[in-house]
């Protein structure tokens, strides 16, 4: 079944429109379970610990790509509804050209300043040079990470996600194939870890550019354009929520490591590293689905089809309760095997990453509405909404709770933060939802 941004779309058409959106998200977020795995069984905790410490740092530079991709999918997805699409394609290779050289000029910078951020972040000595090891070999493949993100949310926008899907499945799957050669085989260590995961990088974000320049059965290829500050700025503005979010998630686990630093040690590190792991691949669901809705809801936005929008949003709206419900249940159950899986080799650390996954998982109850919220608004070019959820969401509340609840509940308090800031943004999107109904028309 072809399916068409124009489509009146069901749950069945919509989940199946979306599922490569989702499994695109989820193998990206393997990436750095991946090497998490490795890194902890095979080269040792303390380079365990450097990789959770300094990827924060990363995701910070790579989140431009979000930027682009979600805030420009929006703009492309609204022209093509208006019938224009070789306005579009200009867009389209505007945006893929101007994110390229960010990337390039981003990645150099990264790579000469790493040592003095990661010191600035509190890691010394062992760790110290372990964060900048890994990070200096990632940030060699930074354009590439960068055009990942963004071909993500393309991929969905010229109408083929199944595609989108193989590229990103192809790359996560070199990622696997060389962590087990680099890291098992040949005791490459860190360095390693890091080149299997910047060359699975190169796959997913240089390879697709290869499909858009050439003929192709999508609605989008790469094509000449000319500087359109105007799109440019918008497509900025727009997909600022996703930039803001990325980034403030960022910076919140910088915070949480110190936090975590100050209560628990290295052991702290290591415990909210396999936390982050389950939660980028449960959360790049909601990402994935919000992902692959945000073109359908642009579309429609753009061809006025108000009727469509209603239904859209009430559809999502059960389908994310469902996700939440399925995410929360599969999170408690599979807590002791997956502590035991990433650092079943220390007693100590088991029970103390199994503590947290008992308290933490119930953040999946909520997590789903905000980021749909933000998407939502995104995609009907609202990005001062959108980033308004995202920031308050990623930023305000989680540091807000990782400061006090701690204060009241020690180390619980830092599990406990990340429920109540999801909670509390939850409730503050719905507000947005609501408020916003008559503007848009969705209800």
């Amino acid at each position: 079944m072809n399916i068409q941004l124009s489509d009146h779309f069901t749950y069945r058409k919509l989940l199946k429109f979306t599922l490569p959106s989702i499994v695109m998200m989820i193998f990206t977020s393997i990436y750095s379970v991946v090497d998490g795995y490795f890194v902890s069984n095979y080269i040792g905790k303390t380079p365990f610990a450097a990789v959770n410490f300094i990827m924060p740092f990363l995701m910070i530079l790579g989140a431009v790509g979000f930027m682009f991709g979600t805030g420009g999918s929006a703009i492309i997805a609204k022209v093509m509804g208006e019938g224009n699409i070789d306005k579009a394609n200009r867009i389209f290779s505007l945006l893929i050209y101007t994110s390229a050289v960010c990337g390039i000029i981003i990645a150099l910078l990264g790579i000469v300043f790493i040592r003095p951020i990661a010191a600035f972040l509190g890691a010394d000595e062992e760790l110290l040079d372990n964060c900048v090891v890994y990070g200096r070999v990632i940030l060699i493949a930074l354009p590439a990470y960068i055009l990942q993100f963004e071909f993500q949310s393309f991929f969905v926008t010229a109408g083929k996600p199944q595609l989108g899907l193989l590229f990103t499945i192809a790359a996560g799957l070199t990622n696997i194939v060389l962590d087990t050669v680099f890291v098992a085989f040949f005791t490459m260590g860190l360095i390693g870890a890091a080149l299997a995961t910047a060359i699975s990088q190169v796959i997913g974000g240089i390879a697709p550019l290869f499909y858009f320049a050439s003929k192709n059965k999508s609605q989008l290829c790469l094509t000449r354009t000319h500087f359109d500050g105007k799109s440019l700025l918008r497509a900025c503005i727009n997909g600022s929520s996703e930039l803001m979010s990325n980034i403030s998630m960022s910076i919140v686990s910088m915070l949480y490591n110190f936090q975590l630093m100050k209560y628990a040690g290295e052991d702290g590190v290591a415990a909210y590293g396999v936390l982050m792991y389950v939660n980028f691949v449960f959360l790049a669901t909601f990402i994935g689905y919000s992902v692959g809705t945000a073109p359908i809801i642009s579309y429609h936005f753009g061809a006025k089809n108000h009727n469509e929008l209603k239904g859209l949003l009430k559809r999502s709206g059960i389908i994310i309760g469902f996700f939440s419900v399925c995410m929360l249940i599969a999170a408690e159950l599979l807590a002791m095997p997956l502590a035991n899986f990433f650092v079943g080799y220390d007693d100590s650390l088991v029970s103390l990453t199994l503590r947290a996954f008992m308290i933490f998982s119930f953040s999946f109850l909520f997590a789903g509405v905000a980021i749909f919220g933000s998407s939502f608004f995104t995609a009907l070019n609202d990005g001062l909404t959108s980033a308004l959820i995202s920031f308050l969401r990623t930023l305000v509340f989680q540091v807000a709770a990782v400061i006090i609840f701690p204060l009241f509940f020690q180390i619980d308090g830092i599990w406990i933060s990340i429920v109540a800031a999801e909670f509390i943004a939850s409730i503050v999107t719905l507000i947005f939802v609501i408020l916003k109904r008559k503007i848009y028309n969705y209800i």
